[in-house]
């Protein structure tokens, strides 16, 4: 039913890849041949074929973020601009656009899923260039062969540089940090090593009290990757020159052709109204770490001390201490009472299957529902050097239906990064590790129970960016509800259920510093938007981000501090000129939460209803109309207010 996973043999993963190319490109011609093309014996193929190729790649892809090395770095480098090249000359096809505007034109019956379909690829081959002439057209596909080139050479530097730094600390030196996160850094001849990798540099930033120490680390984190700043000023030069080449006046215009926003300035409007609500907050909590650091002796407080301060502010203000809470959320039963969750708020259901996997830490799953086995999950949730930092969901085959009426199941992966089993204790893990993998399984559910019968729109495939973290982020807000804790929160020796008041304190505490967290995310995304708006030189995109941080910052960084040159979500992600989505998609998912919160959390009737109208449908229609669907009317700014304890 499912295929196998297999890691090994990169070489021969590349020559399917390659293969595949000139086989769909001789297909095509085949296709172009058909006397009365029709959705049925033109587009449900042309869709196979494509998705096959898709599924071949993100094997590579998905094998370079999880066990990068040198031959999958090479492989995947080699294969980008290859299939840059292959897209580009797709996406530019004349014959392919002309066949699918005759079927548009054509066929009164078509479903709403074919209909979507065939609205998506017509504007995307637009955007992609058809009708240009011959020598603009060449010009684009080199510069986009270029910037798929970019794009992973900067991630590639991140990696690189965060892998390069490492502290090695005597016992004296990691003073303050709790047993867990010291066994976690233990080496073997009995130093600790500190690196960038996300949850050993919070650990120390967290805990540690040596503030020199902190300050390296700190210097380290933030000036990753020098070299990414030239990159970045090429990067957004030829995305503006791409803009342009097609019509539109800035990249932040292109980018939002195939978003819910209608413009940048309806954007930046909203960014703004919030951080209006937000920023006075945001200085009231600033004022209060001050206040404390102050009593303690430090009135010199330097961004290095906020996260430590902040910490010990939160123990004396809620008793609120993450660490007491990790015994309690030991990873392989926050995974089965995650499950369980999900079978009482959605009524669907986990088994676990052996099948081969990369690593023997991943753990493999089927999704039932109403006794159907519907799809399949892989989890791979422990840190490893081998593999990129951060937490994500990788789709890899979506819910279709063939041109031949045979239906195809999805596949997917979740990936984070969670603090490592080591011989006397197993992986514990922190409350915000516990709402990472709630949010990457909501993007999971979102692909792995769609019902669309159309690859191109099924699942995650052609979510609108600024909603594609609705689904996601609504998940994550159960995190920190009680009744969803009472099912997996068990001392990892004891078997003792978490005590009643560690989730009072912790629900207390969940708004503890919101606004500053607010600001922050609201300054990421005013930038996006602003440099994508204009051609910024390196020095340019510097002069942006102060300004930015002027109108939304409580703390100011030191000059040295270059957070853009790590900014992967817009330089090599998906979110240029969309970073802005994670707060556009949280007013959704506020509206949904306390949809379910004021029915009592578990009520299977609206969660069918939700499963229905959202989560089913993937991309098959606008995701503004399919929330109204859902909710029965727009979303209301106060519920996303209410989420982030912000008052109205």
């Amino acid at each position: 039913m499912f295929p196998e996973f297999h890691s090994e043999n990169l070489p021969k993963k590349e020559s399917a890849i390659l293969e595949k190319m000139e086989s769909n490109k001789s297909f095509i011609q085949s296709l172009l041949q058909i006397d009365k093309p029709t959705f049925q014996n033109f587009v449900k193929p042309y869709q196979r074929i494509q998705t096959e190729l898709g599924d071949l790649v993100t094997e590579i892809s998905h094998l370079n973020s999880v066990k990068n090395n040198e031959e999958s770095q090479t492989i995947y480098s080699r294969l980008l601009p290859k299939l840059s090249e292959y897209y580009t000359d797709l996406g530019q096809n004349e014959d392919i656009f002309a066949t699918f505007l005759k079927i548009q034109s054509t066929e009164s019956d078509l479903t709403k899923e074919a209909k979507k379909v065939l609205e998506n690829e017509i504007r995307d081959f637009q955007l992609a260039g058809v009708g240009l002439d011959a020598k603009i057209k060449e010009e684009l596909k080199q510069l986009l062969i270029r910037l798929s080139d970019l794009s992973n050479q900067f991630s590639q530097n991140v990696l690189n540089a965060t892998n390069a730094f490492s502290l090695k600390l005597s016992e004296a030196e990691v003073k303050g940090l709790p047993e867990s996160e010291k066994l976690s850094a233990k080496q073997e001849d009995g130093s600790y090593l500190f690196t960038l990798h996300f949850p050993s540099y919070i650990a120390y930033m967290t805990y540690g009290e040596n503030r020199e120490i902190r300050k390296k680390l700190y210097d380290g984190y933030c000036t990753r990757a020098p070299e990414n700043g030239k990159l970045m000023e090429e990067i957004l030069e030829l995305r503006e020159k791409e803009a342009k080449l097609l019509g539109f006046s800035t990249f932040a215009h292109l980018s939002l052709a195939t978003k819910v926003a209608d413009n940048p300035e309806q954007v930046i409007e909203f960014i703004d109204h919030l951080g209006k609500k937000a920023k006075p907050i945001a200085l009231q909590e600033l004022n209060e770490i001050k206040n404390f650091a102050k009593k303690l002796g430090h009135t010199d407080l330097e961004p290095w001390d906020l996260t430590y301060y902040s910490e010990k502010l939160k123990k004396e203000s809620f008793s609120y201490d993450e660490e007491i809470y990790r015994p309690y959320l030991e990873k392989e039963t926050v995974i089965k009472g995650t499950f369980l969750f999900l079978e009482k708020l959605l009524g669907i259901q986990f088994q676990q299957v052996n099948t081969s996997v990369w690593e023997p830490s991943v753990l493999c799953y089927d999704l039932i529902v109403e006794g159907e086995t519907r799809s399949r999950l892989y989890l791979d949730l422990e840190v490893r050097t081998e593999k990129k930092g951060g937490a994500w969901m990788h789709n890899w085959k979506p819910h279709f239906q063939d041109e031949t009426g045979k239906t195809e199941l999805p596949v997917a992966f979740v990936v984070a990064s969670f603090p490592k089993a080591t011989k006397t204790q197993p992986s514990l893990l922190r409350p915000s590790d516990v709402v990472t993998l709630f949010h990457e399984l909501g993007h999971a559910l979102h692909h792995l129970l769609s019902r669309v019968n159309e690859a191109f729109v099924s699942g995650v495939n052609g979510v609108e960016w600024d909603a594609v973290e609705f689904p996601s982020q609504f998940l994550e807000n159960f995190a920190y509800e009680p009744k969803v804790l009472e099912l997996f929160a068990k001392h990892y020796e004891t078997k003792e259920p978490i005590p009643n008041s560690y989730i009072e304190t912790m629900v207390k505490a969940k708004n503890f510093m919101s606004a500053m967290g607010v600001v922050r995310q609201l300054e990421f995304a005013k930038f996006d938007m602003l440099i994508h708006m204009e051609k910024p030189t390196e020095s340019r995109v510097q002069e942006i981000l102060d300004q930015v941080r002027k109108e939304f910052s409580v703390v100011f960084p030191p000059a040295y501090n270059k957070f853009q040159n790590s900014f992967t979500h817009i330089f090599a992600g998906g979110y240029a000129a969309g970073y802005y989505s994670y707060k556009w998609a949280e007013l959704l998912s506020a509206n949904a939460y306390y949809s379910f919160v004021d029915r009592g959390v578990f009520d299977l009737d609206h969660a069918a209803h939700f499963r229905k109208t959202v989560l089913e449908k993937g991309g098959s229609g606008n995701a503004m109309d399919l929330f109204r669907d859902f909710y029965g009317k727009d979303p209301e700014i106060d519920a996303l207010l209410r989420l982030n304890g912000i008052a109205a």
